[in-house]
């Protein structure tokens, strides 16, 4: 699978076993114990931390729709004309159409969780911005609730996670924009639920987890070196 969506051979299947997946909210225990960690990519850690609450206290009942999408440095320091900013500074389209490559490790992770078997259709797009993932994801509840009920489930799950930040209504890629947060709102009708989710991708969508994830590796403070200041402009 690896190689189907990656266009490569993977050069450490070998101890693929030994790997723990380092979303630090949801792994922070095996994290802590690990000799080696597999960190997420960013779609992926933007779309997991909207839904693993709700996969977690099973809450989910049909079809899951990911829209989500990032910025020109989310496709690495590759040199390309899709990511260079003259060319990309008014552009905006979807890419990679139902093979996106972390559909695999996000549908992985959510098995992990609780008893995923939805529907996931996911679909990303290009902004014409330098850094940011924002992720909607649209959801189908099994009971009727409001805002403030999903939000008191992820205010729950989310307890003792530092860098997962709750806010009224729609998060906004400005106000994590170079740093650790991922920023996560919501907007509920009847049995449909929207989360809305924002990082850096070069934060929190990259380094700065694996920072996280390595201060915990030494039993660090997991905040250590990610006090970042957001910058807006």
């Amino acid at each position: 699978m690896f190689e189907q969506y990656y266009g490569r051979t993977h050069n450490a299947m070998q101890k693929q076993s030994e790997f723990v997946y380092g979303l630090t909210e949801i792994n922070r225990k095996a994290i802590q114990a690990a000799q080696l960690i597999a960190n997420p990519g960013c779609f992926a850690t933007a779309t997991l931390l909207g839904l693993a609450p709700l996969v977690a206290n099973n809450l989910l009942g049909g079809r899951v729709v990911v829209d989500a999408k990032t910025g020109s440095s989310g496709s690495g320091a590759k040199a390309a004309a899709n990511t260079h900013h003259p060319q990309r500074m008014t552009a905006f389209y979807a890419y990679k159409p139902f093979t996106h490559q972390h559909v695999p490790e996000i549908e992985q992770e959510l098995r992990h969780l609780g008893d995923w078997t939805n529907e996931l259709v996911f679909m990303t797009h290009s902004l014409p911005v330098a850094r940011g993932i924002f992720a909607s994801i649209y959801v189908e509840l099994k009971k009727e609730a409001t805002s403030k009920q999903i939000s008191d489930v992820f205010a729950e799950f989310y307890s003792d996670s530092f860098f997962v930040r709750l806010v009224d209504g729609s998060p906004d890629i400005n106000w994590v924009k170079t740093t650790n947060f991922c920023d996560v709102g919501f907007a509920a009708r009847g049995r449909q639920a929207v989360i809305f989710s924002a990082l850096d991708n070069l934060v929190k969508g990259a380094a700065g987890q694996a920072v996280q994830n390595m201060n915990l590796m030494f039993e660090l403070d997991e905040k250590t070196g990610l006090m970042l200041i957001g910058t807006n402009p």
